[in-house]
C-alpha cells in the first residue's frame, strides 16, 4: 500500500486528496490532501523505498501536477485568494519549497490555469482556459528548467487542448473554425508559434462533438458524443481520418469511457463501462482490433441490476427542442401516470452528467419512484451547440428545459403530475431556484444543494471567488443587456408568491469555497420572511463543520447524507 487513507484523518472528520502522481522512477508519490473542504491542498511527497514522508511540504497548492523526466522537478499549481488556479510553480526534491520558482502565471482573472504530465512522459502541457477561450503550452519533460513555450497562441472564442505523441507533431482538439470540434496537428514548438502553424488531420463532424484525443503507441483514441452517447473511437495514427472502431456502453443508458491507463505502449487500453444502476466494470480494449476484454467488475452485494429498467426519451421544450432526459425505475413501478418521480438536472459549464453507478440510487427506485436526469441546455450532453444555447443571454433556455420534461412526464401520462420532486446541486441549485419561482405548482419538493441564487449580487462582486471567470457563462451585470437577463431568472430577486409554494430543502457548507454559504443563508432568510406560514415547510441544512461543496467526505459521510436527502424527498413524496 502506497497510502493509507484513513491514516491521513485527523480529528476535523474530514479528508480529500487533491492528487497522487507517482514519479517516473517509482520511487516517489507526490500527494496532496484537503482537511476543511475548502480545496486548499498541502502538497507532501514520500519515499516509496522506505514509506516515509520528505521533509519539504508545500502548505498551498491546488488539483493537478507533473514529474520532470528525471523525477528530479515537481511542477505543480497555486490558487489565489479568490481559489483561482493562477500559478505553476518548480520544486526540485530535496531543496526547501523556499526555493521553488514560479514557471507561468496566469494574470487575467477569467483564465484557470493548469497542467499535466502527458502518457509519453515526454511533455508537460500547461493550460490556460476561460469559458470559451484557452491557450497550451509546451515543456519539455527531459528539460525541467527550460521555459514553456505557447502551442497556438491566445485568440477570443478559440478553445484548443494538446496531445503529446511520440516522434510526431502534437495532436490539437479545438473548435477553431469548428463548432463541435475538430482534430488538429502541431508542430513541437521551439519557440511561441501560433495557429497558422496547424495543420487539420480530422474534419469537423457537426454531429459529433469531439472531446479529447489519446494516444497511444501507434494508436489513437478519441473520446466523442454522438446523439448524446458518449463514445471512443480507435484510429491508428498514420490514419486519423478513418472511420476507425467505435466502442459504446453494454448498458442501455451507459456511458464506457476510458479508464486511467498510464502506459504509452500498451496494445490495449482500459475502459470503464457503468450506468446509474449497473456497477462499473473494467474492460480492457485491443486497440487493432476493438475486441473488449472483462478484467474487473465491482462488487455490489444485493444489488441486482436486472431489477431496473433504463430508456432515453425527449420531450419538447418552449420552443419546440427536444430535450432528452433518461428515465430510470424498477421493473415493477409502472410507467402509467401513477408513480412519483424526482427530476434531477444541472445544465451548465458544457459539463456533461455521465450516467455514473450510484448506490444509493435504488433506494429510491426501490419504493416506486421513477428517477428521471433532464439533459438541459447549457450542459454538454448535445455537444457544443447544446451549451450555447444555454448560457449567457440563452440561459432561459435550461430553466424551460427542465420544466418541460417534468410537463412531458405528466402529458405522457408516465408519472403523476402531483408527486413530483426536483434536485440539482450547484449551478444546478440554481435551476431549482428558478424553476422553484417559476413554476412553484409543478413541484411536490425541490431540493436546491449548495445553490447559486443571489445572482445578480454576485456577479457584482469581482471580489468574492469565481466571480470574474463567471462572467463568460452567465454575463457581466456592469452591461445594461446582461444585468437584465440576469435579473429576470435570479431566484433571490424572483420570490414566488406567497401561498403557492412548495416544500424545499436547502443545503449549504461554512467552507465551500464554489458557492459561499451566505448565499443559500440569504435566500432561505428572504423566503421564510415573505411567506411566513410557509417557512417551517423550508428547511436550510448546513455544514457548519469541515465539509466541501458536495457534501461530506468519505464514502460514509456521503452515504449518510445520501440517506438525509432521500428520507426528506420519500417523505414528501407520499
Amino acid at each position: 500500500m502506497l497510502l493509507d487513507f484513513g491514516q491521513l484523518a485527523d480529528e476535523s472528520g474530514y479528508l480529500d486528496l487533491g492528487l497522487t502522481i507517482v514519479s517516473p522512477d517509482e520511487n516517489l508519490l507526490a500527494y496532496s490532501v484537503d482537511r476543511t473542504g475548502d480545496e486548499v491542498f498541502e502538497l507532501r511527497f514520500r519515499d516509496l523505498v522506505s514509506g516515509v514522508d520528505l521533509d519539504e511540504v508545500i502548505p498551498r497548492s491546488y488539483y493537478g501536477g507533473a514529474w520532470s523526466a528525471d523525477s528530479a522537478y515537481f511542477f505543480y499549481s497555486v490558487h489565489d485568494g479568490m481559489y483561482r488556479p493562477h500559478q505553476i510553480w518548480r520544486h526540485r526534491l530535496g531543496t526547501p519549497v523556499t526555493d521553488d520558482v514560479l514557471v507561468l502565471a496566469e494574470p487575467d482573472e477569467r483564465f484557470d490555469l493548469g497542467l499535466r504530465l502527458s502518457r509519453s512522459e515526454e511533455a508537460i502541457v500547461l493550460l490556460s482556459e476561460s469559458r470559451d477561450t484557452g491557450e497550451c503550452w509546451y515543456l519539455d519533460a527531459r528539460t525541467p528548467e527550460a521555459e514553456p513555450v505557447s502551442v497556438g497562441g491566445r485568440r477570443p472564442g478559440v478553445v484548443y487542448r494538446v496531445e503529446h505523441v511520440r516522434g510526431g507533431p502534437l495532436l490539437v482538439v479545438t473548435n477553431d473554425a469548428a463548432v463541435e470540434f475538430r482534430l488538429m496537428a502541431a508542430p513541437l514548438p521551439s519557440a511561441d508559434q501560433d495557429a497558422s502553424a496547424w495543420w487539420e488531420v480530422r474534419p469537423e463532424n457537426p454531429l459529433e462533438r469531439l472531446e479529447r484525443v489519446d494516444a497511444f503507441e501507434g494508436y489513437a483514441v478519441l473520446s466523442l458524443r454522438r446523439a448524446g452517447v458518449h463514445t471512443l473511437r480507435l484510429l491508428e495514427l498514420d490514419d486519423l481520418d478513418a472511420p476507425g472502431r467505435d466502442v459504446t456502453s453494454r448498458h442501455r443508458a451507459g456511458a464506457a469511457r476510458l479508464a486511467r491507463n498510464t502506459s504509452y505502449d500498451a496494445s490495449v487500453v482500459t475502459i470503464c463501462d457503468q450506468s446509474y444502476v449497473d456497477p462499473p466494470v473494467w474492460l480492457d480494449v485491443d486497440l487493432a482490433s476493438g475486441v473488449a476484454t472483462e478484467q474487473h467488475r465491482e462488487e455490489a452485494p444485493g444489488h441486482d441490476a436486472s431489477r431496473y429498467l433504463s430508456e432515453v426519451r425527449t420531450f419538447p421544450s418552449q420552443d419546440g427542442t427536444q430535450v432528452p432526459a433518461t428515465v430510470i425505475r424498477h421493473r415493477d413501478t409502472p410507467l402509467d401516470g401513477t408513480a412519483a418521480a424526482l427530476v434531477y438536472g444541472y445544465g451548465a459549464y458544457e459539463y456533461t452528467f455521465e450516467p455514473d453507478w450510484d448506490p444509493s440510487l435504488p433506494c429510491l427506485l426501490d419504493r416506486g419512484v421513477v428517477f428521471v436526469h433532464a439533459h438541459v441546455r447549457g450542459g454538454g450532453e448535445g455537444g457544443r451547440a447544446w451549451w450555447l444555447e444555454g448560457r449567457l443571454e440563452a440561459k432561459q433556455n435550461t430553466f424551460s428545459d427542465f420544466a418541460a420534461v417534468a410537463d412531458g412526464l405528466v402529458a405522457d401520462g408516465l408519472v403523476d403530475g402531483d408527486r413530483i420532486a426536483s434536485r440539482g446541486l450547484s449551478a444546478g441549485g440554481l435551476l431549482q431556484g428558478v424553476v422553484f419561482s417559476q413554476r412553484p405548482e409543478r413541484w411536490r419538493a425541490v431540493v436546491a444543494e449548495v445553490p447559486f441564487v443571489d445572482v445578480v449580487t454576485t456577479m457584482f462582486d469581482a471580489s468574492i471567488p469565481l466571480t470574474v471567470n463567471e462572467w463568460d457563462e452567465w454575463g457581466d451585470p456592469r452591461r445594461k443587456a446582461d444585468f437584465d437577463w440576469m435579473l429576470a431568472y435570479s431566484p433571490y430577486d424572483n420570490l414566488p408568491a406567497a401561498g403557492s409554494r412548495p416544500d424545499l430543502l436547502v443545503t449549504g457548507a461554512l467552507h465551500d469555497p464554489r458557492v459561499m454559504v451566505q448565499e443559500p443563508a440569504k435566500w432561505v432568510a428572504a423566503l421564510r420572511a415573505s411567506d411566513p406560514d410557509w417557512s417551517p415547510r423550508c428547511l436550510f441544512r448546513c455544514e457548519l463543520g469541515a465539509g466541501s461543496h458536495v457534501g461530506p467526505s468519505g464514502r460514509f459521510g456521503h452515504l449518510d447524507y445520501e440517506a438525509e436527502v432521500h428520507a426528506w424527498i420519500l417523505d414528501h413524496l407520499r
